[in-house]
């Protein structure tokens, strides 16, 4: 089958050896890629309940059909492990530039297992794998790891003598990094990529410090073959046309994702004060006029990406003056800016900054703030701290990171802290994942996609917020919402078998789809044939999960979310998520 390489890199990290296999047709045949394919070896290399810490917990790196190819939003890479933080499940996907060294390399997928004894950084490239030392290295923070694993390991480094033949060789070249708080087992800990990119969720950078790899550098030429160039090639020119003035293509440009915060608001489902309230009543300040008029900002993006919906920061007042970021996006400025109720959207950019050079996902470690100024005002634990203090936040964040004092209790993640401070009546999350920030007392849909997602509580998964935003499915109207969903959720599957951006949502429909993969693979295709690929990759992932533990219980919200919200009165019933869970249930061919 063209698009795909056909050859598996195994690592073992203990014996520091390596070995290249082949993977069957038949397996894309069934799973077409990346997350079907990182299902499959999760399922196939990983010991049933092995802990998330043990050597024994495979990490995973995949790459798709459309890395390396011309086709728009298609640099990504996928990681897939056991989460350290919610024990079953680990799916993440980042952009940027090194999806194309990763590929570059010729792998469909890296597997690695094991423990250094050592902090080892790797060299991958194609047929070798070089184990170097990085004891100077452990304890660096994301961006400085970048930087030196570029300068020591590199084709770049100061004074290497290169060959034009070894220049040609490496024609990309690409690194991952971990940082402090994976180091010290934070169990949200990211794997960080171009400095500002990050596959963030559910803790597999904590997987991978665990293993003692600091950091990964990939360097390769290697390029898939496809199917039909010329069909490809057209089917590119067709996308470029329909996103000429598409209005998602301009208000991405415009104003990146920073705009769901005025969205969100005016749908009083922007959730504040740490889950209590829709409505954060100073949202003018951390919205994206805000952050466009207060700041130096310049619109940036991934490669072959015509979005750009990322925003190149310099802050230009206060006591952050100067600082430049790529950021900060929408679910880091909810996060802190909506839960802790920070007013400054230069503070909330700091906050991005500090988090990712100590390497720990936003979006966990707002919840996990908000959660404590929430448990100090309630007396459950003995913390100076407050709403709106982002001198405390810090603090705290340093405090998470290094595993100090209430930290050490929050590096755990929200259901540990919930049942240590006695607080499992308010805490907010699914599978042991904290939301992203659309609240389902108003987007009740997103309430379903958030409990039945396989990785915990996940608003990429299904998207479901777009459909409920743009009345494509009436907010107080239950039923069809899982039917919808269940669409949502198998073409976005697809997408992240190829590997897609989210953000070209709009312009790969299943029609849209069938080209490309025929295009790529020379498979053909349709809805219903691509439906059932994603049925086969959910029946993947639901076999690792339900030998993880996971009952329909897991599937169900925490008890936080079914309290009504304080400011609107807005309510998600029991009796009305049971309603749409069965309904997915149904569908899907599933027991409760």
């Amino acid at each position: 089958m063209k698009g795909f390489y056909g050859k598996l890199l195994t690592i073992d990290i203990t014996n520091q050896s390596f070995e290249e296999e082949a993977i069957e047709e038949e397996v894309f045949e069934k799973y077409l890629g990346v997350k079907g394919l990182g299902a499959y070896l999760l399922n196939k290399y990983n010991p049933p309940q092995v802990p998330a810490l043990a050597p024994e917990n495979n990490l995973i790196f995949c790459t798709g059909p459309t890395a390396g190819s011309s086709v728009w939003g298609s640099s990504r890479y996928g990681v897939f492990t056991k989460s350290p933080l919610t024990g079953f499940f680990s799916e993440s996907y980042s952009g940027g530039k090194v999806p194309e060294a990763i590929d570059a390399a010729g792998y469909d997928a890296i597997v690695i297992n094991g423990q250094s004894k050592t902090p080892v950084v790797l060299s991958i490239e194609p047929g070798k794998v070089v184990f170097n030392n990085a004891d100077d290295l452990w304890g660096k923070d994301t961006f400085e790891t970048e930087a030196l694993i570029k300068e020591k390991f590199g084709n770049e480094k100061p004074g290497a003598q290169k060959s034009n033949k070894q220049d040609k060789k490496f024609k990309k070249t690409g690194i991952v990094a971990i940082g402090p708080a994976a180091e010290n087992k934070v169990s949200f800990g990211i794997i960080q990529n171009d400095n500002w990119h990050c596959a963030g969720r559910t803790g597999a950078g904590t997987v991978m410090a665990s293993k003692m790899i600091k950091g990964i550098l990939f360097q390769g030429s290697e390029k898939r073959k496809y199917h039909d160039e010329k069909a490809l090639k057209s089917f590119v020119k067709h996308i470029t046309e329909m996103g000429k003035g598409h209005p998602a293509v301009t208000a991405y440009k415009s104003m990146g994702t920073s705009q769901m915060v005025k969205v969100l608001n005016a749908n009083k489902a922007f959730p504040t004060q740490y889950w209590s309230k829709g409505y954060f009543d100073k949202w003018e300040n951390i919205s994206a006029e805000a952050l466009h008029t207060q700041c130096d900002v310049t619109p940036t993006g991934c490669l072959k990406c015509f979005m750009t919906c990322g925003r190149q920061t310099t802050i230009l007042r206060g006591r952050h003056k100067g600082m430049t970021l790529e950021g900060p996006e929408y679910e880091t400025i909810y996060a802190f800016g909506g839960l802790c109720m920070v007013d400054s959207i230069e503070e909330i950019a700091f906050f991005h900054v500090l988090c990712d050079r100590l390497g720990m996902d936003t979006i966990t470690a707002g919840n996990l703030c908000a959660f404590s100024i929430e448990a100090a005002k309630r007396g459950k634990i003995d913390l100076d701290i407050d709403y709106g203090d982002v001198e405390g936040i810090e603090k705290l964040i340093h405090m998470i990171a290094k595993r100090q004092g209430v930290g050490d209790v929050l590096a755990h993640g929200i259901k540990h802290a919930a049942k240590e401070w006695d607080l499992e009546d308010i805490a907010v999350h699914a599978k042991g994942l904290e939301p992203a920030g659309y609240d389902p007392r108003v987007l009740k849909g997103m309430g379903l996609a958030y409990g039945v997602s396989d990785r915990g509580a996940c608003h990429l998964r299904g998207t479901f917020y777009k459909p409920e935003l743009t009345g494509m499915s009436p907010l107080d109207v239950l039923k069809g919402k899982a039917e919808l969903l269940i669409d949502f959720e198998d073409r976005l599957t697809i997408f992240d078998t190829m590997v897609l951006c989210r953000f070209f949502r709009d312009f790969y429909t299943w029609e849209e789809l069938a080209v490309m993969i025929r295009s790529l693979t020379g498979v053909k295709s349709d809805k219903a044939s691509l439906q059932e690929k994603a049925g086969n990759i959910a029946r993947e992932i639901r076999k690792f999960n339900v030998q993880e533990g996971l009952t329909s219980d897991d599937d169900r919200l925490s008890e936080g979310l079914f309290n009504k919200l304080t400011d609107t009165g807005a309510e998600l019933t029991h009796e009305e998520y049971e309603t749409m869970l069965a309904e997915y249930y149904e569908l899907r061919g599933w027991t409760l």
